[in-house]
């Protein structure tokens, strides 16, 4: 018998941080976080989808910005960094709503922790430059935004980092999806063979922490909580059939 997406589980506790538990809860009742048959950009046929701009409301924004903050700062070791960066365009509101929320959370650690975000095209006049927020030169730099796709926003990020003067010490997301990277030419895509995936490239590539509020995995482990059987199980098979190694 096919399971319904609401499909009662038998009782369950979840092992999910409450953080995490909460933000799932907001995702869903928000539509955020969707589930039905959903064409991504590489093609794949995915059984849920994400959608962080519809963060766009106050009370949303401010549970999206203390999940974020509740991720960095249960982070072990704890990171350290002085500016946290968010890429034009959706990780502007991003930078600016979580930096609040990190000094709201822990003043101590976080009070002089900046802000700042990239212009699309060099300012002729003023102040002038690319950089809006903190400056950039000699300090540690953690990028912020929503998810990491194929990781080329990131690379573009971390060079403009670069050029600022910055060291970049880490990125954080709101989800990771834990899939391996479309196949190349040549190659069949989703043969259920495990292979890299962009965060994990990043990861890799550059020596830092990739952090995200959730992961796949976390979302199932939710949705098994929360007696959505039919939702885990699609979630899983999906998982299983474009899972990465990394």
């Amino acid at each position: 018998m096919e399971l319904s997406s609401h499909t009662p589980l038998s009782t369950s506790t979840s092992t999910l941080p409450a953080y995490k538990s909460a933000f799932l809860q907001t995702c869903l009742t928000s539509s955020v976080l969707k589930f039905g048959t959903f064409t991504l950009k590489s093609g794949r046929q995915s059984p849920y989808f994400f959608n962080a701009g519809l963060f766009h409301c106050a009370s949303l924004l401010r549970a999206l910005s203390t999940a974020y903050a509740q991720t960095i700062i249960a982070h072990d070791p704890p990171l350290q960094f002085d500016v946290l960066f968010g890429p034009a365009y959706k990780g502007i509101p991003l930078a600016t709503a979580v930096v609040e929320k990190l000094a709201d959370l822990d003043n101590e650690r976080f009070g002089d922790v900046s802000y700042s975000f990239n212009r699309k095209e060099a300012k002729d006049h003023g102040e002038g430059g690319m950089i809006v927020g903190g400056e950039l030169k000699g300090k540690r730099v953690m990028i912020i935004d929503d998810v990491v796709t194929a990781g080329t926003a990131k690379r573009e990020a971390i060079e403009i980092i670069k050029k600022e003067g910055g060291e970049l010490v880490g990125i954080i997301v709101a989800l990771d999806r834990m899939e391996k990277m479309p196949a190349v030419e040549g190659e069949i895509d989703g043969d259920g063979k495990p292979g890299p995936s962009a965060i994990g490239q990043i990861r890799k590539e550059y020596g830092i922490p990739v952090l995200s509020v959730i992961t796949l995995e976390d979302l199932i482990e939710g949705m098994k909580t929360m007696g959505r059987e039919g939702d885990a199980l699609r979630c899983a098979s999906y998982r299983d059939k474009y899972r990465a190694n990394d």
